[in-house]
This record gives C-alpha cells, sequence and structure tokens, in this order.
C-alpha cells in the first residue's frame, strides 16, 4: 500500500484549474518584417549560419550525445508536407529544420528516436522509428527525401499514422510517449478533426507546426479553417505553432524541441484524454461525515477537470452508497464540463452502513453495462471503512469486464479490502491518506497513471 509522498510528482498540474499557463513567448507567432510566399525571393535560413549558432550555444559531452538524451525519451513521428502547394525550394526548407530539430533533439537510442511520413495525395512512411540511432544518420536519410506531390491531405495522413507507423515492428518501443509533429503549408485539402481525434484516443500527441497562410487559390479547396483547433489538444497553445513564413522557421526548432521533450505534459496532453468512461464510486456512510464528504467531492471534480467532457470524450458517472446505492448521475447526462462539475458539487450527503461490494456491483450494472465500445472504462472507489460485505468477488468481476480499478482509502479503510478492489500492480492503482484533508495529494497521481497506461501501450 501507498504512503502518501512528501513531494507529489507532477507539481505543474493543477489541482483546481486547467494546464499550467505556458510562457507567453512561447506561444506568440513567429514574425518576420519581410516574407512572402514568392518562391524565388526566399532564402534558406539554415544555410545562413543558424546551423553554427545552435551548436555552440547547446553542447553536450560526445558520449552522452551518442545515446541520446534521456530526459526526452520519446518517440516522434514528423508528418512534412510534400504537396505541390510548398514548391521544391521550400521542401528543402523543410528537410533543414526536420535535420535541425533532430540534432537539437539528441537523438539515439536511450532519447528521443524519430522518423518521417511524407504526405501530398498518398502518405508514405520515409523513415521508420528503428531506422537510425543518431542525428548523424538520420542527415544524410532525410536530405535523399524527394517530394511526391499532390494535394495537402493531411487527415488521410495522421489516419496513416494512427494505423500503420506507431507498430512494434516499426520500432515504437511502448513505454515511450508517441509523439506527431505535423508540417502545414497554408492549409489541408481534407478533414483532419476526425483523424486527429482517433490518433490522440491512440495515445498519440499531436503538434501542429502551421507555415503561413493560405493563398487565394488555397482558399478555394479549405474544408476547415479552424483545424487546427480541432485537430489539437485544448491546452493553451502547447500543441500548436503558427509560424509567419518560410523564413521564420528556424525560430521554430528550439520552441518546438522544448515542448516535445515536456515529457509530463506529453504523457497525460492534459484536456486530450478521450473515450473514457470514469465512474467514480464513492463512500456516503455515517463516519465520513458531511465536511469530509465535501472534501471528497472536491477531489472528484478535481480529478475530472482534467479531462475534456462531450459525448465522444470522457463521460463521468456518479455513484454514492452506504448500506444501499444510489446513481447520483449516469455516464452522458452530462456532457459539457461546467455542468458536469455544478452537478458534483450538488451531491447530497446520504449516511449510512457502508457495503462497498454491493456498491461495486451496483456501478457494474447502472454504469460499465452501458459503455460504449470505444470507451476505456476506469472505476474510482473512494472509502474511508472496511465494508459490511465481500468486496474480493465484485472486483474481481468488474477486473474481469476490462474496467480499471482504483481504490482510495481514507482512515479506517482496511488494506486487504483496497488491495482487492485495485486492478494490479496494486502500487499503481491503490492509495492510502490518513485523513480527508490529504486526498488532494493524490490528484496528480491518479491523473498521471490514468494517462501513462493510456499512451504508454504499443500499437501492434
Amino acid at each position: 500500500m501507498d504512503t502518501v509522498p512528501e513531494n507529489p510528482p507532477h507539481e505543474l498540474w493543477s489541482l483546481s484549474s486547467g494546464p499550467s499557463t505556458p510562457d507567453p513567448e512561447d506561444l506568440k507567432p513567429w514574425t518576420e518584417t519581410s516574407h512572402t510566399r514568392d518562391e524565388a525571393a526566399e532564402t534558406n535560413p539554415f544555410e545562413s549560419g543558424f546551423t553554427a549558432r545552435l551548436q555552440e550555444s547547446t553542447p553536450r559531452a560526445p558520449e552522452i550525445r551518442a545515446q541520446g538524451d534521456p530526459n526526452c525519451k520519446v518517440d516522434i513521428a514528423f508528418l512534412m508536407d510534400g504537396s505541390w502547394s510548398i514548391g521544391k525550394r521550400r521542401f528543402k526548407i523543410q528537410k533543414d529544420f526536420l535535420v535541425e530539430v533532430s540534432q537539437a533533439l539528441n537523438v539515439g537510442l536511450s532519447g528521443p528516436m524519430m522518423g518521417i511520413i511524407q504526405y501530398g495525395d498518398n502518405p508514405v512512411t520515409e523513415l521508420s522509428l528503428k531506422q537510425f540511432s543518431s542525428s548523424r544518420e538520420l542527415k544524410p536519410a532525410v536530405s535523399k527525401i524527394l517530394q511526391k506531390g499532390g494535394r495537402s491531405h493531411v487527415g488521410k495522413a495522421l489516419s496513416f499514422l494512427n494505423q500503420r507507423f506507431f507498430s512494434e515492428a516499426g520500432g515504437n518501443r511502448g513505454g515511450a510517449p508517441n509523439v506527431a509533429v505535423v508540417l502545414v503549408d497554408g492549409w489541408p485539402t481534407d478533414r483532419v478533426e476526425e483523424a486527429s481525434r482517433l490518433a490522440r484516443e491512440s495515445g498519440i500527441n499531436i503538434f501542429f507546426l502551421t507555415i503561413e497562410g493560405p493563398d487565394d487559390q488555397e482558399k478555394q479547396s479549405v474544408e476547415e479553417p479552424d483545424f487546427v483547433d480541432k485537430a489539437v489538444c485544448r491546452t493553451s497553445g502547447h500543441f500548436s505553432l503558427p509560424v509567419s513564413s518560410w523564413f521564420a522557421l528556424r525560430k521554430a526548432v528550439q520552441p518546438l524541441v522544448k515542448r516535445i521533450c515536456d515529457t509530463d505534459r506529453l504523457v497525460c496532453s492534459k484536456t486530450c484524454l478521450n473515450a473514457n468512461d470514469i465512474a467514480f464510486v464513492i463512500d456516503g456512510s455515517s463516519s465520513v461525515g458531511t465536511g469530509n464528504f465535501r472534501t471528497v467531492l472536491q477531489f472528484v471534480a478535481n480529478v475530472t477537470r482534467e479531462f475534456e467532457i462531450s459525448d465522444t470524450d470522457t463521460r463521468v458517472g456518479v455513484v454514492q452508497y452506504t448500506y444501499e446505492q444510489r446513481l447520483e448521475f449516469a455516464f452522458g447526462q452530462y456532457n459539457q464540463k461546467p455542468e458536469l462539475l455544478n452537478a458534483i458539487k450538488r451531491i447530497s450527503y446520504w449516511s449510512g452502513g457502508t457495503s462497498t461490494g454491493a456498491a461495486i456491483t451496483y456501478a457494474s450494472e447502472q454504469l460499465f453495462s452501458k459503455s460504449k465500445p470505444n470507451k476505456r472504462k476506469i472505476m474510482i472507489v473512494i472509502t474511508d471503512g472496511r465494508s459490511y460485505d465481500d468486496v474480493r468477488a465484485p472486483a474481481l468481476a468488474v477486473h474481469r469486464k476490462g474496467v480499471t480499478a482504483y481504490s482510495i482509502g481514507i482512515a479506517w479503510a482496511a488494506p486487504d479490502e483496497l488491495e482487492y478492489i485495485a486492478t494490479d500492480p496494486d502500487r499503481e492503482h491503490s492509495f492510502f491518506v490518513d485523513e480527508f484533508d490529504n486526498l488532494y495529494k493524490y490528484v496528480p497521481k491518479v491523473i498521471h497513471n490514468i494517462c501513462h497506461e493510456f499512451n504508454s501501450q504499443p500499437r501492434n
């Protein structure tokens, strides 16, 4: 059974609000006073001494660089734009940009691994994750990539990414977060929202790096004017990087690398964990008391607000129990976060005995039996005492139905029952606090573990 950590992990996560606010300098578009879409007038910013300055500003020991940066162990797919709209000169700038990013990331077996998909009419894998194990090996391979041409089918590329790129055979390491960086010149010529949602639900953290807006001809074929907002996690701009011109692309190297390597944000993309059904099963027995019950509800609210709430994203249901059980609200009853949080706040304290086993069975019948096939099923049981009935058989039954169960015990909760309830391993799913006022310390831990399980399963 875990003890309360002295310093709760991932302190960057707020317990009562959304994600922490990024540096404003990170969020504003990179601008140049002079730029144009006229390819003949553009120069390659990566041939102007920038490479030397970058290398001088970030010296590293050769033996460390050869292995990769262990503080940035992620599997990354770059989706490069090979459409005809980009032109040959800008395609070359894009390749040079990818080389600079690979060097800044310090690609290596102990750190980030990198692959490339080129998209146009049809996507193709240019480099798989396992193909090259260092930035030095990547450079000549990237330089040999030839432009495919075609239209800018970003949605099709994201579907390809989700279905075929992050496989064990292709080098996906499973425990490393999966990241996709999509480079777009102008605007996609197909829809990206659905493909992005499915990719995110598979645990892929999607960044969009958009260069310039659509020209007059592209505007005629724009499918989704707000495609970036629909494609990425709703986290204050963390996953979108607008660049004003191809000449300004060099300024995006370090901000992009910084965000990719912020693995706390990657392991849990905050409000971007979609397709969950989360059931809170909360003890309303007499030993809890009115004040402590409000503390439990605050814990429920703090966990809930970290997810994107809708019928197609995360749904939340709550069961309160004593000797009996009461369905406070079902999955999908509240599909907007403000109304859901208000519903949690309005739950009234019941008082009575403690029949945790019956409550687990009730939650299975009233909530999880109505889960949608594409939803991950999560149950969080919160109790402050030993149950008057058996919990082992009901817990085993929900485990067999594919429910990931967390148990959180307070004060007089029975350690053996908490272990029966929790999905293995117990250290990741079962927690104990001496007092209700310490519940808040486990909000980051619960969120982190849910997110880690979400992102660490390899796709075969």
